[in-house]
């Protein structure tokens, strides 16, 4: 990691821990006053698929594993929990747990947000209204992506659970509630509570009075005694009891993609973030109203620091993003490394005329049409490899200014800088292909870390560490920036072109219903 430093770079303390607990391992970030990382511990934990389209996670495992790596990362740095103001949580979203209140005892594996065993369930639930049954209260349409299906189905298929909850025996929570809960002592007075975030995920939860919602609740058929209190992303929740950060206080939670557009300090109306990874998010903080999207987007919370009025966002996600770049090295063999794209792509001038619509498993915002499969068009004998890969960097770019609009769209917000972050903003070429594409400003910060760097910028507020939001501004550096090189005519007919490659992808599978 380009950022991590030792903590004699940078003097002595105070510091802010966080904890990321993510989809595929959970690392604890030690950072300083400045916004700088001082040590980074990480361990992955198993990913169990019992049945294709299933995914869970053991959450004693995940919780074990948060303990060692809060302990690795104060070890690294050489400090203590003296040294420590405050605690911050940022987590994968959606994924949906159940637990004993008197035990601590999962009473099954955690289901991942990528989990789509309530996909039944769902189209149940829409009757005779379908996607948008609950979207006006909720701002989500009804897909197995979110946690309140999830919570149903466990109910439904633990023999007894139902009636263990109703009589208050059991709890739920996203994995931000799990690991606050154990943090702050576990069966032996954990604090039961989530945060404004991670709430606007689960589909029962009011966007306009930030309250459970009572109608929803019975309609999918949870009952209120499992839920966590909801509380703002920036307060303190409770202190940690036990383990190396005893006493210090748990002060901010985040669901990840929110962190991250926390950590890149987009606090004002029409700033957006885009995590590239995997798959990619972008949010845009859409100020003091959430903004119904009818162009594919999510509303959703962007975050609410202490007793002030909470901040909503428009979120976007691609599902294929970093994914068909290790699909040309892993499947394809056309690269032998994730950095070779960008050496390959960098020999032609354009793409040649060939488009990669990437709709490996349907496309996401803002068609969400399953029926979708992946095509590459205008293929002519003139094209090479080196083509393709310009194509399927341009892919990432386009998706992300199909989302660009539909924020505009939705918002009446102009888009006026691209914040990014996440592994592929090291590739160069496509950084500038964004600008392009987007006619707008691309800037990487100085540490990439956005997500970690959110939570610990969210828990120093709630305990003083930073005074308020501009001190975070302050704080907020920029390694490199981009600006659109491409002609107006030039963007209007590649993007025509990109849109009808869209078109040919749709209505590929019948439908299997």
């Amino acid at each position: 990691m380009t950022d991590a430093h030792t903590t004699g770079s940078h003097g002595t303390g105070p510091f802010i821990a966080a904890i990321d607990q993510g989809t595929t391992s959970s690392r604890c970030i030690v950072f300083d006053k400045d916004g700088r990382i001082v040590s980074v511990d990480q361990k992955e934990h198993e990913q169990i698929f019992p049945k294709p389209g299933w995914v869970e996670h053991d959450a004693s495992e995940i919780w074990e594993n948060v303990q060692e790596v809060v302990a690795g990362a104060i070890v690294k740095a050489g400090i203590t929990s003296a040294d420590v103001k405050a605690i911050g949580i940022t987590n994968q979203r959606e994924t949906t747990l159940l637990w004993d209140r008197r035990t601590g005892e999962p009473v099954h594996n955690a289901l991942v947000w990528q989990d789509t065993r309530t996909d039944a369930l769902c189209r149940e639930l829409g009757r005779n209204v379908g996607q948008d049954r609950f979207r006006r209260e909720t701002g989500l349409p009804l897909a197995s992506y979110f946690a309140g299906p999830k919570v149903r189905w466990l109910l439904d298929n633990v023999e007894g659970l139902r009636e263990r909850a109703e009589a208050g025996d059991i709890l739920f929570g996203t994995m931000d509630s799990w690991v606050i809960w154990n943090l702050t002592g576990g069966a032996d007075g954990g604090v039961h509570v989530t945060d404004v975030t991670n709430a606007s995920r689960t589909l029962l939860m009011n966007l306009h009075t930030m309250t459970w919602d009572e109608k929803i609740l019975s309609s999918i058929g949870i009952p209120a005694a499992v839920l966590p209190e909801i509380r703002s992303s920036a307060e303190v929740y409770g202190h940690a009891k036990g383990g190396v950060l005893d006493g210090v206080p748990v002060a901010s939670a985040l669901g990840d993609q929110q962190a991250a557009l926390f950590g890149q300090t987009c606090f004002a109306e029409g700033e957006a973030k885009s995590t590239y990874g995997t798959g990619t998010f972008m949010l845009m903080n859409t100020g003091g109203t959430p903004v119904n999207s009818y162009n594919g987007l999510l509303t959703t919370v962007g975050y609410r620091i202490g007793d002030e009025p909470p901040v909503y966002a428009l979120e976007g996600s691609i599902a294929v993003t970093g994914s068909l770049v290790q699909w040309m090295r892993d499947q394809m063999g056309l690269i032998k490394s994730a950095a070779e794209i960008e050496t390959l792509a960098s020999t032609v001038e354009d793409n040649g005329g060939a488009y990669f619509v990437p709709a490996f498993s349907g496309l996401f915002a803002p068609y969400w049409r399953p029926d979708a499969r992946g095509v590459i068009t205008g293929l002519t004998r003139y094209v090479t490899k080196a083509h393709i890969a310009r194509a399927v960097l341009e892919a990432t770019a386009w998706q992300t200014r199909e989302i660009s609009d539909a924020m505009t769209k939705d918002s009446g917000v102009e888009l006026t800088a691209l914040k990014v972050d996440g592994g592929m903003t090291s590739n160069n070429l496509l950084m500038q292909t964004l600008a392009d594409f987007l006619d707008a400003p691309v800037v990487r910060p100085m540490v990439a870390e956005t997500t970690c760097l959110g939570a610990a910028y969210a828990a120093g507020l709630a305990v003083g560490f930073w005074p308020d939001t501009d001190a975070l501004r302050a704080n907020w550096r920029r390694a490199a920036e981009w600006t659109p090189r491409m002609d107006a005519d030039t963007r209007a007919r590649e993007y025509k072109s990109w849109l009808k490659a869209v078109e040919r992808t749709m209505g590929w599978i019948e439908n299997e219903e």
